[in-house]
């Protein structure tokens, strides 16, 4: 349970503290006190979204911060443990640091992520407020609350997901069915483009393989001729002068004369002796290539002749080789839509079937779960509807099928109430007014917490529409239901407050000329003038504190527990 709330710097706040008792706690005060800032507070604390315009004008950063004893609540100790987290003497304590540009969180001392603090955060509290009320008249969140109720949130998600699959299989049949239509449209054309390219037998790479080799052929003369004369200038041939071999051999004689006067000439006739036989070598590979150039018209005849086939492929499939044979490939492959149409379009309408299969399956189990619960729903909200005012009042959960199953299964879900003798029961959002909205929605709550570990549960003004001797019921409700859980009531009634076993109230001052909120817990007199307050008129005239005090010796039909006292040995990092 939260035994303490921390807040710094947030909004209107400078810096408050809340001390909560472990049964029924109420938070009053004026409007525009800021009640609403602190159950902000706790929620950011809980993993809500921070942001830097939640820090008061003036500072640097705000600081939220809870204490809860959890050391008889298994399930979070487990949670704890799971995550390497530490947890001293049953003392954990929360905290969310919010600065312009980041948001920091702790748990016991270890910073950790958000939706860490969330996951720890969603086992300690649950906060009911008036937007969740409101919820209650939409179809979806009816269902969401039933499939909770029933402990089936991961059935509804894989119906969903089985469903999914459905329209995914669907959709791959029209897929194919389209693509097979397009390819019968063209299959003629197809045909000739595929025989076309397959008749021309053509390799990849060839386009440019058959352009070297016929440049070699239309130049065969020139080529010979030219690597004849290469030939002629190395090895002299007939020339006076000799080639340039003889040259080099020359020189190699003059050196070799030098080497023998002065012996550091070595590295000029080594030189020399490299430069001789690269030209030998090059003299060799020059004769060797004018004798195998190929002088042959037959071949170039061939090749031209080739070269004109493939030119008109790359013409209209290219521009290279490797563009004709992918649009062979892709011919192919749209042809073969066609001839396996019947093979594929059965294997596609297993797959449906089997997808349908599973979804049905999972859909009939939903289905199961929401008929179990649904009653036991009912009947549960209506034996407690006539404490909370609502004496004739029923409450039932209606499941109508659906024409075609959906994502959300086989049937609606839909919150009927009948709040009158004589009437039929109608859809919750035609027959409920504010007031009675919130008493449902009270009841619902408590039903759920009465399956659930949740230690902490909070109310935000679930009281609106709501007063008089309904207000006294609705406290006793909530004074019930803190039997088993810590509860939170944020109120404006003075006969909830007055059921409460421990008040706190929020007030708004100025310090030095700036506003600011802090909070106080009443007990006695001061108690009294708080209620005399919320009753209206002159709270301090003798009327209206017996009033108040009638109302708190109407409510005081049990001693509050005593707090637990706060750990301070929790480390920090």
């Amino acid at each position: 349970m939260l035994l303490e709330l921390r807040i710094r710097d947030l909004a209107i706040i400078r810096q408050v503290t809340l001390p909560l008792a472990p049964a029924f706690n109420v938070l009053s005060g004026e409007t525009g006190a800021g009640k609403s800032i602190i159950v902000g507070a706790l929620t950011v604390l809980l993993g809500d979204r921070a942001s830097a315009d939640m820090v008061r004008s003036g500072a640097d950063r705000a600081t939220v911060e809870g204490v809860f004893d959890v050391a008889a609540h298994r399930d979070v100790l487990d949670a704890l443990d799971d995550r390497g987290l530490e947890h001293e003497d049953g003392t954990l304590v929360l905290k969310r640091e919010i600065a312009p540009g980041r948001a920091r969180a702790w748990i016991n001392g270890t910073p950790v992520t958000a939706t860490v603090l969330g996951a720890i955060g969603r086992l300690l509290v649950t906060v009911h407020g008036q937007h969740e009320a409101h919820t209650l008249l939409d179809a979806s969140s009816q269902r969401r609350w039933l499939d909770a109720t029933a402990g089936a949130l991961d059935m509804a998600k894989e119906v969903v997901a089985r469903h999914a699959a459905v329209l995914a299989a669907r959709a791959a049949i029209s897929d194919r069915r389209a693509r097979q239509r397009d390819a019968e449209q063209r299959a003629d054309f197809l045909r000739h483009v595929l025989d076309e390219i397959e008749r021309a037998q053509l390799l990849p790479g060839e386009d440019e393989r058959l352009q070297e080799e016929l440049q070699r052929l239309e130049h065969a003369d020139e080529l010979r001729a030219l690597a004849e004369q290469v030939v002629r200038r190395l090895d002299g041939g007939d020339d006076e002068g000799g080639g340039l071999l003889q040259q080099v051999s020359a020189l190699q004689r003059v050196l070799a004369q030098l080497r023998r006067i002065d012996g550091g000439a070595d590295r000029l006739a080594q030189l020399a002796d490299e430069a001789a036989y690269a030209l030998d070598e090059l003299v060799r590979d020059a004769g060797a290539y004018a004798q195998g150039v190929e002088l042959d018209p037959d071949r170039l005849a061939d090749a031209q002749r080739r070269r004109d086939v493939v030119f008109r492929l790359l013409k209209k499939y290219g521009p290279t080789s490797t563009d004709v044979l992918a649009q062979a490939a892709t011919a192919r492959e749209e042809l073969r839509l066609v001839d396996d149409a019947e093979l594929d379009l059965r294997r596609l309408h297993g797959a449906l079937q089997s997808a349908q299969d599973a979804f049905g399956v999972a859909a009939s189990a939903l289905t199961t779960a929401r008929r179990r619960t649904a009653q036991h729903l009912a009947d549960t909200v209506s034996l407690q509807l006539p404490a909370l005012g609502l004496p004739e009042g029923r409450f039932l959960v209606a499941l109508p099928p659906r024409d075609e199953p959906g994502p959300t299964g086989n049937e609606d879900v839909e919150f009927r109430v009948a709040l009158n003798a004589g009437h039929d029961a109608r859809p919750l959002s035609r027959v409920a007014s504010g007031g009675e909205l919130s008493r449902v929605m009270l009841a619902l709550a408590s039903t759920q917490a009465a399956q659930d570990s949740v230690p902490t549960l909070v109310f935000d003004e679930i009281d609106a529409g709501i007063g008089g001797r309904v207000g006294q019921q609705v406290g006793d409700a909530l004074r019930a239901l803190a039997a088993n859980h810590q509860v939170f009531a944020i109120t404006h009634l003075p006969q909830l407050a007055s059921r409460a076993h421990h008040h706190i109230v929020v007030e708004k001052g100025t310090a030095d000329g700036v506003t600011s909120t802090d909070v106080r817990v009443v007990t006695g007199v001061g108690r009294a003038l708080e209620v005399a307050r919320m009753l209206g008129g002159d709270p301090s005239s003798s009327v209206g504190v017996a009033h108040a005090e009638e109302l708190l010796r109407g409510g005081a039909t049990a001693e509050p527990p005593a707090p637990r006292a706060v750990s301070r040995t929790v480390k920090k990092r």
